[in-house]
């Protein structure tokens, strides 16, 4: 009686520590992420919750300068994803972030419009009257927009189209200024033309990267979440082959890695 007993015992606590240990793994990441990666991560999330039970995924897109504002200030993000690879160096300079800084894709920019047929578009024709507002992110803050200025100054287009620029607060803004032609064309990521919403609406021309600073793309673990078991995970998971097949389909890419 007392040995059953005794059995009975170590496995009621074996039960409570391993239901106890479980309990504590499940995690919740937040994830600050540039707006570019939007349909990306809407494939990826529920990719990795599926494969990283019990871990979630709590997702906020946004502008990349303003998530580099807010986790300064102390912002609860575990993650990081940013248009710009010089905004997670500066955070891990500040002291916000920790190494390593991983490149996830080298970005690049585009001519849409859901108006008129932008595949047979240069930066040059956007000189033309028809064009009445044009898209671009805002440059200050955004790094599609301040590529997007790059590129129009150095075509020699920035001066005759400046008055007649609107700007999102961010890429994916910027988007639907054009799908809702608020404005009859616009300058894009390569990523969101390519989706699903925006491919049936319109048509894209790239912008060649000799116009604009390369568009290096990284993220970075915060000090917030540098213990958050799902952040960590995370993070691996977008190394892997899976992930990697998911972003090069929107368009990003490494060196090496084929365009699509």
């Amino acid at each position: 009686m007392q040995r059953s007993l005794r059995f009975l015992l170590v496995r009621v606590v074996l039960a409570f520590a391993a239901s106890f240990g479980g309990a504590t793994q499940a995690e919740t990441a937040r994830v600050a992420a540039a707006s570019d990666l939007k349909f990306a991560f809407d494939e990826l999330k529920p990719l990795f919750e599926q494969t990283h039970p019990p871990h979630r995924l709590e997702l906020i897109m946004g502008s990349s300068g303003k998530f580099f504002q807010q986790i300064h200030h102390g912002a609860p993000f575990d993650l990081f994803f940013s248009a710009d690879v010089d905004l997670p160096k500066q955070l891990v300079a500040r002291g916000k972030a920790i190494t390593p800084v991983t490149t996830y894709a080298l970005g690049r920019i585009v001519l849409w419009s859901a108006k008129v047929d932008a595949s047979r578009l240069r930066l040059q024709d956007l000189e033309r009257s028809e064009f009445r507002k044009i898209a671009i992110a805002a440059p200050d803050h955004a790094p599609y927009g301040a590529r997007a200025k790059e590129a129009l100054q150095a075509s020699g287009v920035w001066p005759k189209v400046e008055s007649r620029l609107v700007f999102g607060e961010n890429i994916a803004q910027t988007a639907q200024l054009v799908d809702q032609q608020a404005a009859e064309v616009g300058i894009l990521a390569l990523s969101l033309a390519l989706s699903e919403p925006l491919r049936k609406k319109g048509a894209y021309a790239l912008i060649p990267q000799e116009l604009h600073q390369p568009l290096e793309q990284a993220f970075v673990l915060t000090t917030h979440g540098q213990n958050n078991a799902a952040a960590r995970a995370f993070a691996d998971f977008m190394r892997s082959a899976a992930a990697r097949r998911v972003m090069v389909r929107y368009g990003f890419v490494l060196p090496g890695e084929a365009a699509p």
